[in-house]
């Protein structure tokens, strides 16, 4: 069965090209130019994958990707947007997108980026089967709900929040670098910019360690991070 990609983007001239190509590479796919009636289809479909336009009429892209994910975590996202800044690209990802690509890209790089989110997500459905928690040291993942504990008191996550976690839970002890984290929880490139992994690690340590009289995210000097036995903090 063909992947299937659904694009919610209101440039006819822009969703045309992308539908054009990537039924010509045998994706099946359908188009919504509207906030509202993209987020109706995106419930409503099992996609593959989802293009995601951020300046949206009736519904922005952000509204949309956060109701989005309120009802299906798992779903890739990539959001294209003409907006380039840094704290959009954030908000974005921080908002469970897993990708992200700015107007005006070239086809091929934008190919690659879903081909690459596609074979994230087969690895990590794959990883899950037959998995329903990780747990290291009182820290608890439930991977269907999607809910995390430790020492049995609840903690809420954010999508990428939750994403890193779980990577993080699956390589106890592994030292893990800024680029991999990136490659590997991202699924994609993201120029350089391991500063986002720095952002989000120091958003799971306030959740995670922050009043604990014990750590269990650590920096390792000169390479990045790794989930190791608890320590005094």
């Amino acid at each position: 069965m063909a992947d299937r990609i659904l694009i919610i983007e209101d440039e006819q001239r822009i969703a045309r090209v992308l539908e054009l190509e990537l039924r010509h590479e045998g994706y099946g796919v359908e188009w919504a130019e509207e906030g509202g009636e993209g987020l109706a289809l995106a419930l409503q479909g099992d996609w593959s994958c989802i293009l995601l336009d951020l300046q949206l009429p009736g519904k922005d892209g952000f509204e949309l990707l956060a109701e989005l994910r309120e009802q299906n975590p798992r779903v890739p996202v990539l959001v294209m947007t003409a907006r380039d800044a840094l704290s959009d690209k954030v908000k974005g990802l921080d908002l469970g997108a897993n990708d992200y690509i700015t107007k005006p890209f070239d086809y091929e790089e934008l190919s690659a980026r879903i081909r690459a989110m596609l074979r994230t997500a087969r690895t990590a459905a794959s990883a899950d089967e037959g998995e329903i928690s990780l747990t290291f040291d009182g820290l608890t993942a439930d991977l269907k709900s999607r809910t995390v504990t430790r020492d049995d008191n609840p903690i809420e996550l954010t999508p990428r929040e939750f994403d890193l976690l779980i990577h993080l839970l699956r390589h106890p002890g592994i030292p893990l670098s800024r680029e991999r984290l990136l490659s590997e929880v991202w699924g994609f490139d993201f120029a350089g910019e391991t500063n986002l992994v720095d952002v989000y690690i120091r958003y799971l340590r306030q959740k995670i360690d922050k009043g604990a009289k014990k750590k269990l995210i650590h920096t390792v000097r000169g390479i990045g991070y790794c989930l190791r036995g608890a320590e005094e903090a």
